[in-house]
């Protein structure tokens, strides 16, 4: 076998683990794709950072290492859990042994499930102690364009039949509290559209047999849908899961609630449910507002038995109706699949000769791949996306899931229309509801509405102003552990989010190699001088679930004290009295030390 070869089988054995791709092929075909060119490899403390050209036609790359030049190349893995490739470079991988030196090579993807050559390797060890610093240049006074904010246009959520709900979890109202966290992420993050499962699950009681004649009730979807719009929010509709009544095997279902994942008993009925309930939907809120702000998503990860119990030309069969359903009732009605697991899939999509208006998928543990290449002009819908797809994962409520939020949203903005953080609110029972208030739940918020470090992080990112200004990095571990991302404000307010982290789960707590300390040198500043805020979120800043451990007492969830104190620290936290900031010829240093996994945001404003 040729070194290429033994990747691909790697890369597939990969690909298989814990059911990330339980349907894809099982060899991985080789692109037509050249490798990558320019690769350099430099090595820092605890790191050692890996980049290289890009290759047009790839969607991402996988990152390998040996520990001789001739290999074998393994892909290196960090942990996600999913796909283990990037969308581009560089890569900081932080997996390896101190002083031990690594042989790098990159090779570029098609689709996930087709590779193309290694790139030629080159050698780097990480070192162990002494200074690593960053620097951060920022043009004040430059333009990049308009700033692209992805997680703006979808969120996550629990089926929304949860709105409706008047049971609690932890003594809280599940119904209202979940209204009110879609409100908090409308008004402070400006999320505009929601997606959710099961909109056609027996809770709705969308279809039903009475004397083996199918019925059809609505009025479900009218009280959710209706609730969603009045929170001034659109929803994507998932046209998932089958009514029992219509469903070949009812007994095939997934989660707490049952869901029912068998093909139709009669595909003719199918399709005059999706027909008729697309035609209602039109008819209560309007062609206008559906045509241009809805999207019809088919299923969800049927490339997962778990999720399709039918065959893959069943799920196609079943997408091919749909679609045609869906444009039955208006050719300009947007509709689009396959909301796959782990980017599978997607040139089967293309490949249909029914409707495709957008392309929707999903990923956890890296930044979203490249889809262009495969999609051209069509939208790209990550309609989930995470730091781990694992439920209860203590990962979810730290500071390093908020610091990958970051990562993720600055890598996807432009070549995205949305990036979905998969959840809003922990008020969330696919494998049952919450057991405490920090049990690692997928939202950016809690039981009770609280900030969790990565609602921190897209708030932070909120601030940032429509004009992006350049950003120039340098040092140790600049790019590939610190990131930075500026903006300005009309009115001149200018703003810089940094942050660092790795991809590698194990360094999820931490790590001192991997701490840096940062100087911010601004430069173009009109103003003569500026009030500056800088806002933390770490360890012990904006952290609600280290705050709990203080307080908890052993409690699984808090009691009235508690949820007050709780709500009361309920705020992004300053790193520093604000103060001001004189200019000199237009410029201006700011240095502090920011820790691996953390998060530090830089607002000045200017004084007049």
């Amino acid at each position: 076998m040729t070194v290429e070869d033994v990747a691909r089988e790697r890369w597939a054995q990969l690909m298989g683990a814990g059911g990330a791709q339980d349907r894809a092929p099982g060899e991985i075909v080789p692109a037509d794709l050249p490798a990558p060119g320019e690769l350099v490899a430099n090595g820092g403390r605890g790191h050692v950072t890996v980049d290289w050209a890009p290759v047009p036609g790839a969607i991402g790359y996988a990152v390998h290492r040996a520990t001789s030049p001739s290999g074998p190349y393994e892909p290196v893995d960090h942990g996600g859990g999913d796909v283990l490739a990037v969308p581009h470079g560089p890569y900081a991988d932080t997996t390896g042994e101190p002083f031990r030196e690594y042989w790098y090579a990159v090779a570029p993807l098609g689709t996930v499930t087709s590779m193309g050559p290694l790139s030629v390797p080159v050698a780097a060890a990480a070192h162990s102690g002494g200074p690593a610093e960053v620097g951060v240049t920022v043009a004040a006074d430059g333009d990049a364009g308009l700033l692209h904010r992805p997680w703006r246009a979808v969120v996550g959520s629990e089926h929304l039949s949860h709105l409706l709900s008047t049971d609690t979890s932890g003594g809280r109202p599940i119904g209202a509290e979940l209204t009110a966290a879609l409100r908090r992420v409308r008004d402070e993050l400006g999320v505009q559209q929601v997606r959710a499962h099961a909109i056609l699950c027996d809770d709705l009681g969308v279809y039903k047999l009475v004397d083996g004649e199918p019925r059809l009730d609505f009025s479900g979807v009218d009280r959710v849908y209706d609730t969603v719009l009045e929170l001034g929010m659109r929803p994507v509709v998932e046209l998932s899961y089958m009514p029992r009544d219509l469903a070949s095997d009812p007994s095939r279902t997934v989660f707490a609630y049952q869901a029912i994942v068998s093909p139709p008993r009669d595909w003719d009925r199918w399709s005059w449910l999706v027909r008729e309930l697309t035609a209602h939907l039109v008819g209560r809120y309007g062609l206008a507002e559906v045509r241009d702000n809805w999207w019809f998503e088919v299923w969800n990860e049927a490339n997962l038995s778990v999720f399709w119990s039918g065959t893959p030309e069943e799920f196609w069969r079943l997408y091919d109706e749909t679609a045609r359903a869906v444009k039955a009732v208006d050719p300009g009605l947007r509709v689009g699949g396959p909301a796959s697991a782990a980017v599978g899939w997607i040139d089967d999509q293309l490949a249909r000769k029914s409707p495709v208006d957008f392309v929707s998928t999903h990923t956890y543990g890296s930044p979203p791949l490249d889809l262009r290449p495969l999609a051209g002009d069509r939208p790209l819908l990550w309609t989930e996306w995470g730091v781990t797809a694992t439920h209860g994962s203590e990962v979810n409520d730290t500071v390093f899931a908020a610091a990958f939020l970051l990562r993720g949203m600055r890598s996807a903005a432009g070549r995205v229309e949305a990036l979905a953080p998969w959840v809003a609110s922990d008020h969330f029972e696919e494998l049952g509801r919450p057991p405490r208030l920090t049990h690692g739940g997928f939202g950016l918020l809690t039981v009770g509405n609280l900030a969790k470090p990565k609602y921190w992080a897209l708030a932070l990112a909120q601030r940032l102003g429509d004009t992006e200004l350049p950003v120039t990095l340098t040092g140790d571990g600049a790019g590939g552990l610190v990131e930075a991302w500026a903006a300005r404000s009309g009115d001149g307010t200018v703003t810089v989010l940094l942050w660092n982290t790795t991809l590698d789960h194990a360094k999820a707590d931490g790590d001192a190699e991997l701490d840096r300390a940062v100087t911010v040198d601004l430069t173009g500043l009109p103003a003569p001088s500026y009030r500056m805020t800088r806002w933390r979120v770490d360890a012990t800043h904006s952290n609600v679930a280290a705050r709990w451990h203080t307080i908890a007492e052993g409690r699984d969830w808090p009691d009235e004290r508690q949820w007050a104190a709780l709500r009361d620290a309920d705020r992004v936290a300053e790193a520093e009295p604000s103060r001001l900031l004189e200019v000199r010829d237009g410029a201006a240093a700011i240095a502090f030390d920011l820790p691996m996994p953390s998060i530090s945001c830089v607002e000045l404003v200017p004084v007049t």
